[in-house]
């Protein structure tokens, strides 16, 4: 049975530029107003933390319209009554870590059981080292985490890995506390804070040296000012679709308004490797991000090599080229992905267990897997272990006729997509 793909769509706000701007919007002095906010539940942690410091932050609203943050500055902040409840948010919590680190008063960070079960120590070390204080409460390592900030000094950190969760909750701190800090990376991570911080016209510059990458923030003294942004498509959403139509017959489908920030885009560069058409439309800059439109056809895909440097643009949408590798000709061969073993779940055991649930062939490695591709029909269960990005994935492969799959928790998907299941119905209706 043949499957047309057509249309022209648009996917929620980006998960990434939709927690910083909430974050910088409570931080800052003055009305904030912001639109096209990420509506998941990732995102209403955040709102719900920022409130519980006594934020004007209403939650994002399901449509996308524009919301107003009174900002009185960070110093308004107050502690907590109650601690403040991350839910499955990784971002959240430790993006959240690095400004409480520069308050002066005490509160515990938590969060749902998967949240609870990954590693803290890598953002809580930098933030030692600068004077703040973490009591682990219960398994080391491990959120619930009690942060006591204030008095922090500057630091020149070096990450043993390229991770912006490390990098912002660096520079978060120095900006709350107001003094000067630089992170290096062995590679380029996501720069969403940076640029948000450049366009509000803070000192931050970034250097390249044979030691990697340098993101350096200035002592900053002025009150960081309100934003006027509409929040982009998310990539990582746009992954979902855009594997969809790179698995159908015929047809073509636009994705309007997608962040194309180059950190963020290794998903499209490597489905282009596999010999899939898909090009950019239409660019232009929105909140010092660059965006533009997504047009992706049906393609007979070839299997790659992935690997090094491929990875860290490509991390979150390592799931969704699985997907595309079990319909590729050829082995694919994923490595250097080891940070998926303390995701939401364990990515690299928990696609390797569903691919061959449904009847496709894959194995594990220590950082990564090993995919061969086939055209055969896939039918069987998925477990998600209630991982949003396990579930559409999957959920792309379940849509496809001819395959009988079922997916264990397609809630999850709210976690970062709400909306997912009935849009990819109606591509798939409509074709």
């Amino acid at each position: 049975m043949s499957f047309r793909i057509s249309g022209d769509v648009r996917v929620p706000g980006d998960k990434s530029v939709t927690h910083r701007a909430l974050m910088f919007a409570a931080a800052a002095q003055g009305e904030s107003r912001l639109s096209g906010l990420l509506p998941g539940e990732d995102c209403r942690s955040t709102a719900a933390v920022l409130r519980a410091l006594g934020c004007d932050v209403p939650p994002p609203p399901a449509d996308g319209s524009e919301i107003v943050v009174r900002g009185r500055g960070i110093d308004a902040w107050r502690a907590p009554a109650e601690p403040l409840d991350c839910g499955n948010s990784g971002t959240t919590s430790r993006l959240m870590m690095g400004l409480l680190a520069s308050r002066p008063f005490a509160s515990v960070v938590t969060g749902d059981a998967s949240l609870r079960g990954r590693p803290m120590r890598r953002i809580t070390e930098p933030l030692a080292s600068m004077g703040a204080r973490f009591r682990e409460l219960d398994a080391p390592d491990r959120l619930p985490i009690e942060v006591t900030g204030g008095g922090l000094h500057g630091i020149d950190y070096v990450s043993p890995k390229a991770s912006a969760q490390i990098k912002s909750a660096v520079l978060l701190a120095g900006l709350g506390a107001r003094v000067p800090v630089s992170v290096t990376e062995p590679a380029l991570s996501r720069d969403h804070t940076e640029r948000m911080l450049s366009a509000l016209g803070a000192p931050v510059r970034t250097e390249t040296s044979a030691d990697g990458v340098r993101a350096v923030l200035g002592a900053w003294g002025e009150p960081l000012p309100p934003l006027d942004l509409r929040v982009p498509g998310d990539p990582s959403s746009a992954a979902f679709l855009a594997a969809l139509a790179l698995l159908a017959d015929a047809g073509e489908l636009r994705i309007r308004g997608v962040l194309a920030n180059p950190t963020r885009t290794g998903f499209f560069s490597l489905a282009r490797l596999m010999m899939g058409l898909l090009h950019w439309e239409r660019g232009r800059a929105v909140g010092g991000e660059p965006v533009s439109d997504l047009v992706v056809r049906p393609s007979r895909l070839k299997a790659v090599q992935i690997g090094g440097d491929d990875i860290p643009a490509a991390i979150d949408e390592i799931p969704v080229l699985a997907i595309l590798a079990a319909r590729a000709e050829g082995e694919t061969r994923i490595t250097g992905a080891g940070e998926l073993r303390v995701k939401e779940s364990d990515r690299i055991a928990a696609v390797v267990a569903a691919l061959r649930a449904i009847g496709a062939e894959a194995e594990e490695l220590e950082d990564g897997l090993v995919i061969r591709g086939g055209d055969h029909p896939l039918r069987g269960r998925v477990t998600t272990h209630g991982d949003h990005r396990i579930a559409m994935a999957f959920g792309v492969l379940a849509a496809l006729p001819g395959n009988e799959i079922e997916i264990d928790d397609r809630q999850c998907a709210a976690v970062s997509f709400p909306g997912y299941w009935e849009l990819l119905d109606s591509l798939v209706r409509g074709g």
